[in-house]
């Protein structure tokens, strides 16, 4: 295997130092987009690179070879791959791991799906708003068929009538544009490869920037939201902790812990801020390791299957 089987692995290194400017710069929903993609991508060209390189290791094992329906010769695969054994061997076992990390991250997030499905069922009423008699200040989105708006007496105790209409707006936006499903596919790929978490933890912030300009359109008042997501954070840390919204819910407040702000503080300033616009560098950037990562893995399958035929014409030869 030559060095293209290698690149995919390095990509996502790159792509953690672009995840931030890519968020902060590009129009939310781009930005979503993008990075989620690009997670998916990254995280397949790694696995792709890491089960090609297993497989040269498994290639090497002459009872395998034996075995195999079409024969080949271990020592011609041998002698033919640069990739060490050792650098075989790391790699199966840092695939397994990862494997079973992102198998687990499916079945748990599925699993959160399917209960916040069940949970907004058995929320009471059959409008889309659910207002619950608590004076802790939340509000949440939770998916399902239909999604559900849950928000507490004690949220729209903290904000006037004008800025209800604004969360209610950023709530909608969570469920009209399915923005679950965009941080669970993000969470998935950086569990294939941990270090793709930069650009999973920007997914999270950019649906909730998303959201933020929805509000903003809808209400055509930036500072305006600006100042509600501020208050509705104020309010927050003031009451109890948020424990018991489901694990697949989205709110106003991403997941605000009551002990700090979290992205709030950069949420507040974007707003505040002129609506973003296209930003090419990160765009391109992005979009060209999303390309390279393609490009990479397709010849590393090209070369194993090259070493593959080399191995068996060998295997031939020598029968």
């Amino acid at each position: 295997m030559r060095v293209a089987v290698y690149l995919p692995l390095l990509f996502p290194l790159l792509a953690a130092l672009l995840a931030r400017p890519a968020g902060e710069k590009l129009p939310p929903r781009q930005a979503t987009w993008l990075l989620t993609v690009g997670a998916l991508v990254l995280a397949a060209g790694s696995t792709a690179a890491l089960g090609m390189l297993a497989i040269t290791g498994l290639i090497r094992i002459p009872l395998l070879a034996r075995l195999a329906q079409d024969h080949w010769s271990p020592t011609a695969a041998q002698r033919h791959d640069p990739a060490s054994f050792s650098a075989a061997v790391l790699a199966g076992t840092l695939l397994a791991a990862l494997a079973t990390t992102a198998g687990r991250m499916l079945w748990h997030r599925t699993r959160t799906l399917v209960q916040a499905a069940r949970e907004a069922a058995c929320l009471p009423g059959r409008d889309q708003l659910v207002i619950v008699d608590d004076p802790a200040a939340e509000a949440y989105a939770i998916p399902g068929r239909p999604g559900r708006i849950v928000v507490s007496t004690g949220m729209l105790d903290a904000l006037d009538p004008a800025e209800h209409q604004i969360l209610l707006a950023h709530e909608r936006a969570h469920l009209t544009h399915h923005h679950y499903l965009f941080v669970a596919l993000a969470q998935l790929a950086a569990a294939a490869n941990p270090l793709l978490r930069p650009l999973a933890n920007t997914v999270a912030f950019t649906i909730e920037r998303w959201a933020d300009e929805n509000a903003a359109a809808t209400t055509s008042d930036r500072e305006q939201v600006a100042r509600t997501v501020g208050k509705a954070a104020l309010a927050a840390r003031s009451t109890r902790a948020r424990s018991r919204i489901p694990a697949a819910a989205l709110g106003l407040l991403g997941r605000l812990r009551p002990s700090r702000l979290g992205p709030v503080p950069r949420r507040v300033t974007a707003l505040l801020a002129p609506a973003p616009r296209r930003h090419a560098w990160s765009a391109l950037a992005l979009a060209g390791l999303i390309t390279a990562t393609v490009l990479s893995a397709t010849e590393a399958a090209h070369d194993l299957e090259t070493l593959l035929e080399l191995a068996k014409h060998a295997a031939a030869r020598a029968g």
